[in-house]
Order: structure tokens, then sequence, then C-alpha cells
């Protein structure tokens, strides 16, 4: 064989080699993030069927079925205090004598929004500084049972308005005077804040049960 075939015929080998080379090491690359692409896919499937989950817990109540000014339409449960609390439709004197009650201009435990539940610290609220975050609020409803958990609590001003505003996700806020042991007229409120965590149905609150 002639000296430049020689030469062109290595030339040529040596290319297929670097070429197999290359292939190989691109490949096991592309291994590598194939495999290491599930988990991250396998992360954000999660959140997305969490969201999903409290997504599917929202309710709308119909107009015919919401409570009248006066009505004991709930119940607020918190199972950390072992209280069970009857909740009334509005926040006026009357109201709060009797309960729990649910702040007219907000919209109801289980909605889309912010649902606005006030009591007197020296009743039904009187343990409310012994909740943490990360405990559990349970509204029963006609609608439901509707489980939040506590994300924030702080202390305000009485005429803080941004206790009440819109949220774009359901939202529960428990606000009472503060300090708790304060003689008098209380100058400070005391917001607990929790997010929906799911919807118990009955066939599931029985199983709970039994």
């Amino acid at each position: 064989m002639k000296p430049d075939r020689i030469i062109a015929f290595g030339l040529v080998t040596l290319g297929v080699a670097y070429a197999s080379y290359s292939g190989v090491n691109y490949y096991q690359k592309l291994q590598v993030v194939e495999e290491a692409r599930p988990a991250g896919q396998a992360t954000a499937t999660h959140a997305v069927q969490a969201s999903s989950t409290a997504d599917q817990a929202w309710v709308v109540v119909p107009p015919e079925n919401r409570p009248k000014q006066g009505e004991h339409f709930a119940d607020l449960i918190i199972p950390r205090l072992n209280a069970k609390m009857p909740v009334i439709e509005g926040t006026h004197e009357d109201e709060l004598a009797r309960g729990v009650g649910h702040y007219a201009g907000s919209v109801l435990p289980g909605e889309p929004d912010n649902a606005v539940l006030s009591g007197h610290r020296d009743t039904v609220f009187r343990r409310m500084g012994e909740l943490k975050k990360g405990d559990e609020l349970q509204v029963v409803t006609g609608q439901g049972t509707f489980v939040y958990v506590i994300t924030k609590m702080w202390i305000t001003e009485p005429d803080d308005r941004t206790v009440i505003v819109p949220h774009g996700k359901p939202v529960l806020t428990l606000t009472t005077c503060y300090p708790f042991s304060y003689l008098g007229p209380a100058p400070k409120r005391y917001i607990i804040q929790s997010v929906l965590k799911e919807k118990i149905s009955e066939a599931s609150e029985k199983q709970r049960g039994g």
C-alpha cells in the first residue's frame, strides 16, 4: 500500500474511533440526564397533585344555602384544645355571646378566599394562645368538614383591615382581643391564619370515628 493511502487510512480510522468515543460519551451523559429527570418530574407531579387535592376541597355555597344573620350554621373543632364551638353568622355582640362569630363580609369556610371568624378572648377563644403552627382547625358545615392547618400567628392593632383582605386560596382567619389576661377592653388583636388542607367526606369521618 502506498504511503499516502496508509496515512489516509490511518486518519479515517482515528476519526471513526474519536466519533465513536464522543458518541458513547454523549449517550452516557444523556442517560444520566434522563435518569435524573423522572425524580424532578415526580416532585413536580407530587406538588401538582397536592395542589389539586386542595383545589378539590373547595366549595361554593349557593345563595339559598347561605346562613342567615344569627344562625348557627357550623361548628369549629380544635383538636389540640379538645374543643368544639358553635359558629354563628354575624359578629355583633348578640352573635359573639353565643359562640364564634362569622364575619358576614367574608366567604364561608370551605370557599376559595378568606373566611374570618371572631370570638371573645374570655369565652370561646380564651385558649387561643396555646395553638401552634401546624395545628389543625376543623370546620363542620352542611357542605362538609373542612380541615385547615395553622400557618401564621401575629398581634396587630384593632383597626388593621389587612386581616380581612381577600386571598387567592381558601384561608381561615381567627381573630380575638389581646392580651388574653388583660383587664378591661384589650388594646390589641391576636390573629391566627390557616390554609385549607382537605375536605373530609362522611365516609372518612365514619372511619375515623370507628
